[in-house]
């Protein structure tokens, strides 16, 4: 996620929050969902899994553990119950959710269907995180080279301004529990970090990030505190109907990393972190061709497409991450760049490398390891994200708009999609597109060639 905002907008029932402990205010019933195993050619030979979902602990409501008073409301701690970060986190409980009456979260069989905004009777919850999970408390792991990961979507319902993303980050199978004073784990959702860095996140390993927490100027449900949560991230898919990215994002450490300070990569130092944060990213658009992906057009946002990433290598080496898409009953190739001097379709180091001299980048990509670097993470294993989000950082223009808007759309890199530099403004989203839902389905794992029919 290149521009990604520090928060996500969250619960307001009595005052969104996440905590360490387990309450029992609300029983944790994770919704079935189920994904498919491949080891055949073509598709011809998959074995369903049974699996769940469980929604990310910054969601969620938290309250002490002896009774309902909250540690967190709207975007302030609660500094009695919070004055002190571990104290915080062993005197705070994190509940169980309602999943569709209070998150708008459902699923059936092997979908998984997210709506941006949804209305309780005591709360108005936008967007979700949520992670498939192996069993009641621990995530599913997926070790993404030498093999493919296909799925369906359908985004007709997502306009400018919002992003529905599947992605995979190197998280801990267990959620971290233990660490700290985390005794809720995967299964409340915990452990969550990605190569932003992000601030927003309330509890980092067991510890609450009250300590130099400042409330977010257009986000009332929103803050940041002192530490971030960076670790390697693999974006599968982040679009909406107009425009789509897939994008490796390699830290220079594996796994979570607790930062602050300088390693965070916060601010005017984005490119001094330990982690990429612009990743090397491939957009249809941006490379040139802007007549593939969106509605009506040869990739037709406004049906569902199933969208297949083969990590092309072997043990932790890495060489090539390829795109197919079918839809219809057709196979379409990754479209190939047409700007000078970047030919392929597909991203490898010698891709990333014309790209960004292209662009005038950055060359963070590379001097955070390029696809090696990335390697080394994904042959830990990743767990997979899907989510539905706003941007209050930058109006997800980075994704479907002209970024950085004062400069000319013509110039190679800066069109990203035909959505207007007006457009994205989460007050906007939010009250004109409250019932925007993306719908994963029918996710497919397996070596390369055995989720999908490869064209000759």
């Amino acid at each position: 996620m290149q521009y990604k905002t520090l928060t996500l907008a969250s619960l307001t029932l009595f005052g969104a929050a996440s905590a360490q402990q387990v309450g029992k205010e609300q029983t944790e019933t994770h919704p079935s969902m189920s994904w498919s195993q491949c080891t055949g050619k073509g598709g011809s030979s998959c074995t369903q899994k049974s699996g769940s979902i469980t929604l990310d602990a910054n969601w969620r409501w938290a309250h002490v553990t002896s009774g309902y008073t909250n540690c967190y409301t709207d975007n302030t701690w609660n500094t009695t119950v919070c004055a002190d970060g571990a104290k915080c986190a062993s005197s705070c409980a994190i509940d169980g959710a309602d999943y569709g009456g209070t998150y708008g979260i459902k699923a059936s069989g092997n979908s998984l269907s997210l709506t941006f905004v949804t209305k309780g009777s005591y709360s108005t919850n936008i967007g979700s995180r949520t992670y498939l999970m192996e069993s009641e408390s621990k995530y599913q792991i997926f070790k993404l080279i030498g093999n493919e990961f296909t799925f369906d979507v359908d985004v007709s319902k997502l306009p400018c301004g919002l992003n529905g993303a599947l992605y995979t980050v190197e998280m801990a199978a267990d959620g971290d529990m233990g660490k700290g004073n985390n005794k809720a784990g995967a299964k409340y959702g915990t452990g969550y970090c990605d190569a932003q860095c992000p601030h927003d996140l309330k509890f980092i390993q067991g510890k609450a990030n009250s300590e130099g927490w400042e409330p977010s100027p257009n986000d009332k449900n929103a803050g940041s505190g002192k530490m971030g949560a960076c670790c390697p991230e693999m974006d599968l898919w982040e679009a909406n109907s107009i425009s789509t990215a897939y994008t490796p994002h390699p830290c220079t450490k594996n796994g979570l990393t607790a930062c602050t300070g300088s390693d965070c990569g916060d601010g005017d130092n984005r490119y001094g972190g330990i982690c990429d944060k612009d990743g090397c990213d491939f957009n249809s658009y941006r490379m040139g061709v802007k007549d593939f992906y969106g509605p009506g057009m040869t990739l037709d946002t406004g049906k569902k497409m199933t969208v297949v990433t083969q990590f092309i290598g072997s043990g932790s080496s890495l060489t090539e991450i390829k795109r197919f898409y079918v839809q219809g009953g057709k196979v379409f190739k990754n479209t190939d760049s047409t700007i000078d001097g970047v030919t392929g379709n597909s991203i490898t180091d010698t891709w990333c490398d014309a790209q960004k001299k292209a662009f005038q980048d950055k060359t963070s990509f590379q001097d955070k390891g390029g696809l090696k670097q990335m390697a080394s993470s994904l042959a830990k294993g990743h767990v997979l994200v899907m989510s539905l989000w706003d941007d209050h950082s930058v109006n997800m223009l980075w994704l479907d708009s002209t970024y950085p808007t004062d400069k000319d759309p013509a110039t190679p890199g800066i069109g990203r999609g035909t959505c207007s530099t007006d457009s994205g403004k989460p007050d906007d989203v939010e009250t004109n597109s409250p019932g925007a839902t993306v719908v994963y389905s029918n996710i497919k794992f397996g070596p390369i060639g055995s989720t999908f029919a490869e064209p000759s």
